[in-house]
């Protein structure tokens, strides 16, 4: 993916940050215009980096805004974090989105009984390398966990990225339990704790807990691409009452939504202007020991 890069605005952990995605020079939608599919073929997967594993900033693809830059995540007007639940610091896998994907909210799984929660696919990067945010890694896909935050289904796609050292022998979830025992029970109890800190309850799963294996999270995926291509074409309207995505893109054809590179929504995308990281309190390096919460 050389032809991608990366547009950040202003200095980390900071309301104003953004991080576009880039072709060549230009910016474009990370959520619409990044392919899926890196080999369709081989179910070789894009899969854009939000958060680098260890970090604590709560960065994600914005739905609502034009081009769907990454930013920090925002609640009452602060800037969100996830606190440090021992024994993991900060996020425990290079964390992100599967682009042109979307859990839609206007259907009921049949699985787990839950509306899709408005958002791309989340992934969970397992390789050795700590990303950065906006990189575009190629991954595979190896398992899925069913977690129901709020009564939504918030799908958790376990990857690899193919170039890692283990990627040969990672190709299914009993190849994870074989070659990292303890990483599916580790994602388990990060994803079911790691709110508590803030005084919210342990969040649930469907299926128990347990990860589904390589063909199911390729049907998760296929299906949630689905759903993408029907929002993207208008046959789900993006601004439905309940939920509001930003659908401008510059190159999927046939979407009402594509723009020109002339057009005032690409002249309007700020220019690069990264600054240094802005300090954080020291509170979010603290460490909190959840079965005392």
């Amino acid at each position: 993916m050389s032809d991608y890069s990366t547009r950040v605005v202003d200095a980390p952990n900071t309301l104003e940050y953004r991080v576009y995605i880039e072709k060549n020079g230009a910016p474009v939608s990370a959520f619409h215009d990044i392919p899926l599919y890196a080999d369709e073929s081989k179910k070789i997967y894009n899969m854009i980096v939000e958060i680098p594993r260890w970090s604590n900033a709560k960065l994600e693809i914005s739905k609502d805004e034009d081009l769907n830059p990454i930013k920090q995540d925002v609640k009452k007007g602060k800037l969100r974090f996830v606190r440090n639940c021992f024994p993991h610091h900060g996020y425990i896998w290079n964390y992100g989105a599967l682009p042109q994907t979307w859990e839609d909210p206007t259907h009921i799984d049949s699985d787990t009984k839950a509306r899709g929660d408005n958002d791309p696919l989340d992934a969970c990067e397992i390789g050795e390398q700590v990303g950065y945010t906006g990189q575009i890694k190629q991954v595979k896909a190896l398992g899925v966990m069913a977690l129901l935050d709020e009564g939504e289904t918030d799908w958790k796609i376990l990857v690899i990225d193919v170039k890692d050292p283990l990627a040969d022998q990672l190709n299914d979830i009993a190849d994870v339990e074989r070659l990292l025992p303890g990483l599916i029970d580790a994602t388990r109890d990060w994803f079911r704790i790691y709110k508590k800190p803030d005084g919210k309850p342990e969040n649930e799963f469907a299926f128990d807990g347990a990860a589904k294996d390589k063909a199911y999270a390729t049907k998760v995926i296929e299906d949630t691409h689905v759903a993408w291509k029907r929002l993207i074409s208008g046959e789900i309207p993006s601004k439905a009452e309940a939920y509001d995505v930003k659908v401008s893109n510059v190159s999927v054809e046939n979407s009402p939504h594509k723009v020109e590179v002339s057009h005032e929504i690409i002249k309007s995308i700020p220019a690069s202007s990264a600054k240094p990281a802005a300090p954080i309190d020291a509170s979010i390096d603290k460490w909190f020991f959840t079965s005392n919460i």
